[in-house]
């Protein structure tokens, strides 16, 4: 049986710039799979190759079985992404918007309006279906973009930094979401600078360092059974480096400052 999602010596360079080094990893189905690391590590570089979006210099990777380069339409019928920032249509309303991702996917329109209003309850959009996407905050455009990436059910659903401009109370909603996607068989791929959120949320962990995967494995595991209190900010100084690495960690240990 094939890994949800497997990466194969995956790299990318530009000119004698190593962003990726020769990753491989492989995350099962209905698992919650955390990539943490500072800004500039390699994170969105990464996520980029696996959603098709970015050619690999080197190596390959796979959605369920189907190499995302050879067989890209075919692999990315499986996948959605949500990027930081998500670049939605702004003249649309939240409906036009998951219609035209639904005619995108060729969904029937019966089983289209009863997943798409299914979520639009599950993210309390559902009065503001007819508003222009252009009149939403943040927190709502997030929403919306997550809608559309749920509503033909995708294998795996990749997201780069989902909590940013979210308030606590969206953050807790996104997180049991999430959890509840992955219990029912989806594989979600996470980024994030911020510690905090990986530790909460993720079964299991990949640290990206200099676009390198410097640790992989559940928060057990990382602590390697000495430690069980042991936090992740620790973990990640022990594996960078200590005290030369204490702006990297103030950066991702400050919420404030998350972009």
């Amino acid at each position: 049986m094939h890994a949800a999602l497997e990466l194969t010596n995956l790299a990318k360079s530009y000119r004698k710039h190593q962003a990726v080094q020769d990753l491989n990893l492989a995350v099962q189905k209905g698992e919650l799979f955390g990539f943490l690391g500072p800004n500039g590590a390699g994170k969105t570089t990464t996520i980029k190759m696996l959603t098709g979006l970015l050619e690999p210099t080197n190596g390959s990777a796979e959605i369920s079985g189907i190499d995302i380069w050879q067989h890209p339409l075919k692999a990315k019928e499986k996948l959605a992404y949500v990027p930081d920032q998500p670049n939605l249509y702004p003249k649309l309303t939240g409906w036009d918007y998951l219609e035209f991702v639904a005619s995108v996917f060729q969904l029937q329109k019966d089983w289209f309006q009863e997943r798409a209003n299914e979520l639009l309850a599950s993210f309390n959009l559902t009065e503001q279906a007819n508003d222009l996407i252009e009149s939403y905050s943040h927190g709502m455009k997030q929403k919306i973009a997550l809608c559309g990436a749920l509503i033909h059910e995708p294998d795996v659903l990749f997201m780069d930094e989902p909590t940013v401009g979210l308030d606590p109370k969206s953050a807790r909603t996104l997180k049991n979401l999430l959890q509840q996607l992955c219990a029912s068989g989806m594989t979600v791929f996470l980024s994030t600078h911020i510690l905090e959120i990986a530790e909460e949320m993720c079964d299991r962990v990949g640290i990206i360092y200099e676009g390198e995967v410097i640790a992989l494995g559940t928060m057990d595991e990382l602590r390697g059974g000495d430690d069980a209190d042991k936090s992740l900010e620790d973990i990640f100084l022990e594996l960078t480096g200590g005290e030369d690495q204490q702006a990297i960690i103030s950066e991702m240990t400050n919420h404030g400052d998350a972009t």
